[in-house]
């Protein structure tokens, strides 16, 4: 395909853009994409999306005002605003607060993720062991010995079976 600027080199670069229903194309070669940096140029961003969410997750509800993270300082009000983290610590910092709005928004509050056809049966097998293995450990802290067998035994069996 033709760059539809110079109609000169292949087109490299494909922009979509879809406003108000109406879908436009731009097909550009990599040096009329350098010129034409305008059409990249959006007020859409991840964070504007996810700052939208959490506003709109928590309109009507009153939270009081909470200390800010301890190593870069931005507080949950910033983070709202802004949408983005100022550092990896705000995570632990306001997840209390995030957490039911992860909850709400994609059903569950623990990643579960997708498991590629091709990785087959194993994986989940995989994960259920290591799952188990996480229970056993808690059954002998807890001097659950009958139980420890038994999911011991579940354990062998599994692996056996892989």
């Amino acid at each position: 395909m033709l760059c539809n600027e110079c109609g000169k080199n292949d087109a490299t670069v494909h922009v979509t853009h879809i406003v108000n229903g109406k879908k436009t194309e731009n097909h550009l070669c990599e040096e009329c994409a350098k010129k034409n940096q305008s059409l990249f140029n959006s007020s859409f961003s991840m964070e504007n999306l996810f700052s939208a969410m959490l506003n709109n997750a928590f309109s009507g509800a009153t939270y009081l005002p909470t200390k800010g993270c301890s190593k870069c300082g931005m507080t949950y009000e910033q983070f709202r605003n802004i949408g983005k983290f100022g550092c990896s610590d705000c995570i632990e910092t306001f997840k209390p607060k995030l957490m039911p709005v992860i909850k709400n928004i994609q059903g569950y509050d623990a990643h579960q993720g997708k498991i590629p056809k091709r990785a087959g049966g194993d994986y989940k097998v995989q994960k259920e062991i290591e799952k188990l293995r996480k229970e056993l450990k808690l059954m002998i802290d807890q001097e659950e010995y009958e139980k420890a067998a038994q999911l011991r035994d579940q354990i062998r069996d599994m692996e056996s079976n892989i």
